[in-house]
């Protein structure tokens, strides 16, 4: 069976994505910087690694057919850990799947990634370092599939979105239980490679938008 590297598998994202997996018995390697905060999963198929994305990685990849980068440096960073984490680690994670001939590469970036200048914000240094990011990874030749959601929360997931950005920031939210379901099923297809979604709370389901 494939197995999936999930990287920053304790952030919020990626924890759903890793109890998912471990719920459906999906060989799962989930990499974070402390095991703590993923005990209370437990499964044969899960296997947890702590690795700081500051420094080498390139273990966690041994054996692994598919790659979720879902790792984030916090809000309440500053633009160093931004440009150390979004960015640098970002490319390293690409690189070392590169090595590792991985078949499937998700990333997790954002609205406004495309375009950072386009968003008068104080989180533009996070858009630069996702923008160039994004960029490595479409040209380094691993299959890819990029995910850009708008501004998430919390509410409860009801697994619709649409792809169509609307006209108001209002609007593009989106809950972080619907982006974790919208990787989970590109996780199981192999006709994506190329592709980048931009993901707001919508009423189609995830199977019929995502193609």
């Amino acid at each position: 069976m494939n197995k999936t590297l999930v990287i920053g598998a304790s952030g919020q994202i990626g924890q759903l994505i890793t109890k998912a997996l471990v719920e459906t018995s999906e060989p799962v390697r989930a990499l974070v910087r402390d095991k703590s905060k993923l005990a209370h999963l437990k499964s044969d198929e899960l296997e947890v690694m702590e690795a700081d994305l500051e420094g080498d990685f390139s273990l966690a990849f041994a054996g692994v057919s598919n790659v979720i980068f879902v790792a984030g440096s916090g809000g309440a960073t500053g633009a160093d850990k931004t440009l150390l984490i979004d960015l640098w680690a970002a490319k390293k994670a690409v690189d070392y799947a590169k090595d590792n001939q991985v078949k499937q590469f998700i990333m997790l970036s954002s609205i406004g990634a495309d375009n950072p200048d386009s968003i008068e914000s104080d989180i533009k240094p996070y858009l630069v370092a996702k923008y160039m990011a994004d960029k490595y990874l479409m040209v380094s030749g691993v299959p890819y599939t990029i995910v850009r959601p708008g501004p998430l929360t919390n509410d409860e997931g009801e697994g619709k979105i649409t792809v169509k950005r609307p006209n108001s920031r209002e609007e593009m939210a989106i809950p972080r239980a619907d982006v974790a379901k919208s990787i989970l099923f590109i996780l199981t297809k192999d006709n994506l490679d190329g592709k980048i979604f931009e993901l707001f709370n919508g009423t189609y389901d995830v199977d019929n938008v995502l193609v």
